[in-house]
């Protein structure tokens, strides 16, 4: 997993509240065994209206996502968040996300920004009359600012979770930590126990 300390970007404003995990990835292109390839189907069904923002050649290369509240709801589907982390985004910021959807990102190292909704707004209206306006996400101050401008929030972020995106640690990471300790577990266990899968 990539470490995840400062992005700075341009945004997508997408302005809409509820946006659940069918909509983000539809039940039908959950048909890949592999965790890549989800980004084309992103948003697939809103992406046949030309106005949608994500067609817009404007916002073409934008690492961050900002959306309505209770952003990743319904089915707890692994893939939205694969979808979204696949297409290009390392970071949405939302008034609210789904509770499942929040730790599915925070396994994949896609950070999650949550923000009360007048600051959303804020970046939301940003973005939309500017669109190559540049939002910063620093992990390591926990701040969003927009580039050029005085404006600046501060978030709240679990340490946990923080220390992980900090360091590009999955649990695979955080696991081989104490790779050493592993070892010299299975160097005394007894013959008679079954040995460890290779």
């Amino acid at each position: 997993m990539e470490p995840v300390r400062r992005i700075q970007s341009k945004a997508v404003p997408l302005n809409r509240a509820d946006v659940d995990t069918d909509q983000i990835i539809p039940a039908k292109y959950l048909k890949l065994v592999q965790r890549s390839g989800f980004g084309r189907f992103l948003f697939d069904s809103w992406r046949k209206d030309e106005s949608f923002v994500l067609n817009d050649p404007a916002y073409a290369g934008a690492q961050v996502l900002i959306a309505g509240p209770n952003f990743g709801c319904g089915s707890s589907r692994e893939h939205a968040p694969w979808a979204l982390q696949d297409y290009g985004f390392k970071a949405i910021i939302a008034p609210s996300f789904a509770d499942i959807f929040r730790n599915n990102c925070a396994k994949i190292g896609l950070l999650l920004v949550q923000l009360p909704k007048d600051e959303v707004d804020i970046l939301m209206q940003a973005a939309e009359q500017r669109p190559e306006t540049q939002v910063i996400v620093d992990l390591e101050a926990q701040s969003v600012s927009l580039a050029g401008q005085e404006w600046s929030m501060r978030f709240e972020i679990d340490p946990f979770v923080k220390h992980c995106l900090v360091n590009g640690l999955d649990d695979i990471g955080l696991t081989l930590q104490h790779e050493a300790e592993i070892a010299a577990f299975e160097a005394r266990r007894p013959d008679f126990f079954p040995a460890a899968p290779a």
